[in-house]
């Protein structure tokens, strides 16, 4: 065979191997008398490290990780990596056809050995192509083995993006918990149908507490103990929601944090967040709280209470964090805010509807950081920390360093979470001069946890990938930051990494991580979640499942019953759970609305209209965006219309303009009551001013009858002849036979009268 053959058989068959010599021609390039010639003649520069960066310090378990390089010179084909040692070490040379290298663990482990506490010099040289190949790019850095291991495993969730995919669909997120050393952390949660977000450890690893979703309730907080085969259990669980339960209003309590003892949890209360998907793949989130206080909750008196001095209600108090002793805790706050479009509203989770000034003017929203003493929840005097408020920038998620020296904290241009220049600064715990870390990459550097031993942060980064990324950085007594270390091979491609955290414990600590408080509640979150976002197939395939653990779940009864009578056009079913969840509770006022709405689109006019009245009467003010009180009384009125009640129909239609006077539809149909009722000159006001809103509402035969008849009254006949050709038009459109041979009669009678009239 062909030596040329063999040698494109061999490059296919290793072809994307790390750490193989690439190089495959009919005379291979000898890497010796490469780098001889570009020692000789060593002003080629158009390579630059992507990753690693120069001085980079390695810590000394973790696995082989990816140089990365871009080359400026187009003629390059080939690279030649190189490292360097002193002592009389060989170097190891070897060639590649692609833009990266991954040393062999042998590789690896040589270099390691050789860079412990001093430099190992990496050179890259681009070689053009041709038999006579000569380098035409160059570039070296140096790189470090620090003696100091991360000696802890991380815990993180790794979550699919879009965000709003993994909202509607949280079964997807999944959680790893393993060593650097590893190739990648297994997979120890995934699977939930209902969100679980926000984490923390005690000091010493033996408690885990987080974010989950729990029957009915967003604010639900677990907290278990830390073992192989571990179980999220019913019995495990609180919810933030039972601080002064008696205001009603729900509470999602992100961003808890255990107390290093674990006795106490601390945690935002009382919130109000903005919520906002956003196009960019990469930050497709935008999140920050805007209003809350902060709550102590201890597991020893099982008592909530706010923390005096973080519980303003004229600041949002967020993100907080304690000290390693437990004395103190730092935490984010600014001036609360109320939007303009939800004054006086109590949404926890704020639209982009909601949050123009921020999402479309660009409003900014800047946090200080704060710290109060904890005085076993008597709390304090909060202080701005120096170094990190007043400052022009937003600064949020400090963290103590586990000596309790530093802090390490996120300072940006504005807001809060998964922001493009965020990036992290050091400060004295006290408070003092802030200083950028060395470790901050080019894009978005957030969600940071100290290594138990203080040697070493861990934070988040999308400086490589839109898919967030972890990173370490080596911190020394100094508070002095080496260059990032990219942790790759810790995260799928496909997924996003946040809330890294490092937990005291051994790397096998935590195998599998299971739930026994999946109920028929968390199905209809799960639901609830798609039927926000318009998916009605998932919805409704969640609230069947709800209805297999639990026959007589109310919510999911309405909820399936309003999707699949409006949405899928399934009447009867949908009919047949709406009546279900009015025999289950006879006090759903969503339900008697959406019973009322499908029985008015049937034409049985009394039985909707005795529905639509009590959902009204149930819930005068409305519940949430689908039953305002506009949308309430408007339907109201639309129905006693067409019962004959103009009267009451009158009532209702004032109030619609009354509080919405734009309201085209409410200033129509009150024109059709008043014509009903002969007022004439209110009704024609009224038509006038549906009409300037919105053209396109005129839709109603009976409307323009109804001012015929007034027009007739007041001979008047030629203006009634106009509005009887009207009624008879839209009729026509609307293809009711019936109708339009009573309104033809109507015309014509107008017509004689108009022509018996002229002189």
């Amino acid at each position: 065979m062909d030596k040329r053959v063999l040698y494109v058989l061999a490059a296919a068959t290793v072809a994307g191997c790390a750490g193989i010599v690439l190089w495959m021609q009919a005379k291979p390039l000898n890497a010796e008398d490469l780098w001889a010639a570009y020692v000789q003649h060593p002003e080629s520069t158009a390579i630059s490290f992507t990753h690693p960066r120069d001085g980079t310090l390695f810590p000394p378990e973790i696995v082989p990780p990816t140089f990365r390089w871009e080359d400026g010179n187009a003629a390059a084909s080939t690279w030649l990596v190189r490292v360097e040692f002193g002592g009389g070490q060989t170097p190891i040379s070897r060639l590649s056809r692609v833009r990266w290298w991954t040393p062999a663990s042998q590789d690896w482990e040589l270099i390691k050995k050789c860079s412990l506490d001093k430099e190992a010099r990496v050179s890259v040289l681009g070689v053009g192509p041709g038999r006579s190949a000569r380098v035409v790019s160059a570039a070296t850095i140096t790189l470090r083995t620090s003696r100091d291991e991360v000696g802890a495993p991380l815990f993180y969730r790794e979550v699919n993006l879009p965000f709003i995919d993994a909202v509607t669909d949280p079964s997807k997120i999944r959680w790893r918990f393993g060593s650097i050393a590893s190739v990648q952390p297994p997979v120890v949660l995934t699977g939930l149908p209902v969100c679980g977000n926000c984490h923390s450890f005690t000091a010493d690893g033996r408690i885990l507490a987080m974010d989950v979703d729990y029957a009915n309730s967003k604010g639900s907080y677990v907290i278990t103990p830390i073992k192989t085969q571990m179980t999220l259990a019913t019995s495990d669980i609180i919810t933030w929601d039972d601080y002064r339960k008696e205001d009603g209003e729900q509470t999602f309590g992100l961003l808890s944090q255990m107390s290093p003892d674990g006795r106490y949890v601390v945690s935002t209360v009382k919130d109000k967040s903005v919520f906002v998907p956003m196009p960019d793949l990469a930050f497709s989130q935008l999140f920050f709280p805007i209003k809350g206080i902060l709550c102590v909750y201890d597991r020893q008196t099982k008592v909530f209470r706010a923390l005096p001095g973080a519980d303003d209600p004229a600041y949002v108090q967020s993100n907080p964090s304690w000290s390693p002793d437990g004395k103190y805790i730092v935490f984010a706050r600014a001036k609360a805010y109320d939007l303009q479009n939800t004054k006086g509203k109590g949404k926890v989770l704020l639209t982009r509807e909601e949050c123009k000034e921020f999402v479309e003017d660009g409003k900014p929203f800047l946090f200080d950081l704060y710290r109060i003493p904890f005085n076993a929840g008597q709390g304090g005097v909060a202080e701005p920390i120096a170094g990190a408020s007043n400052n022009g920038m937003s600064n949020y998620f400090g963290r103590y360093s586990p000596d309790g020296r530093w802090i390490v904290f996120c300072k940006a241009k504005s807001y809060m979470l998964l922001q493009r220049d965020s990036e992290l600064y050091i400060i004295p715990a006290a408070g003092g001069e802030a200083r950028r870390l060395g470790g901050n990459t080019g894009r978005m550097n957030s969600w940071h946890s100290w290594s138990p031993n203080g040697k070493w942060l861990v934070f988040s980064s999308k400086a490589w990938s839109d898919y967030t990324q972890l990173c370490l950085t080596h911190i020394d007594e100094n508070g002095d930051s080496s260059p990032p270390v990219l942790l790759a091979h810790l995260t799928g491609a496909d997924r996003a990494a946040n809330i890294p955290e490092f937990v005291n414990a051994r790397s096998d600590a935590i195998a599998k991580i299971g739930e026994q408080f999946l109920n028929d509640y968390s199905f209809v979150r799960a639901g609830n979640e798609f039927y926000r976002h318009a998916d009605a197939d998932n919805a409704i395939q969640k609230y069947k499942q709800a209805l297999e653990l639990n026959p007589d779940n109310v919510e999911a009864h309405q909820k399936l019953g309003f999707l699949l009578y409006n949405v899928k056009g399934q009447a009867q079913e949908g009919m047949a759970h709406l009546r279900k969840t009015l025999a289950l509770d006879l006090h759903n006022p969503r339900a008697h609305y959406d019973l009322g709405m499908a029985l008015l689109h049937q034409q049985k006019i009394d039985e909707a209209t005795t529905h639509l009245m009590e959902a009204l009467r149930q819930m005068p003010n409305g519940l949430d965006d689908q039953y305002t009180p506009v949308r309430l009384h408007l339907t109201l009125g639309e129905a006693l219309l067409l019962a004959g009640r103009s009267e009451e129909a009158k009532a209702h239609l004032a109030r619609v303009v009354e509080l919405d006077p734009t309201n085209p539809g409410g200033h129509y149909r009150l024109a059709q009551a008043l014509a009903a009722l002969g007022q004439m000159d209110p009704a024609l006001l009224s038509y006038a001013r549906a009409l300037k809103l919105d053209p396109k509402v005129d839709v109603s035969p009976a409307l323009h009858h109804f001012l015929a008849d007034g027009y007739l009254r007041k001979r008047q006949f030629h203006e009634a002849l106009g509005h009887e050709q009207r009624a008879l038009a839209l009729a026509q459109a609307q293809d009711d036979a019936q109708l339009v041979a009573t309104l033809q009669k109507a015309v014509e009678y107008c017509r004689q009268l108009e022509q018996a009239a002229k002189p």
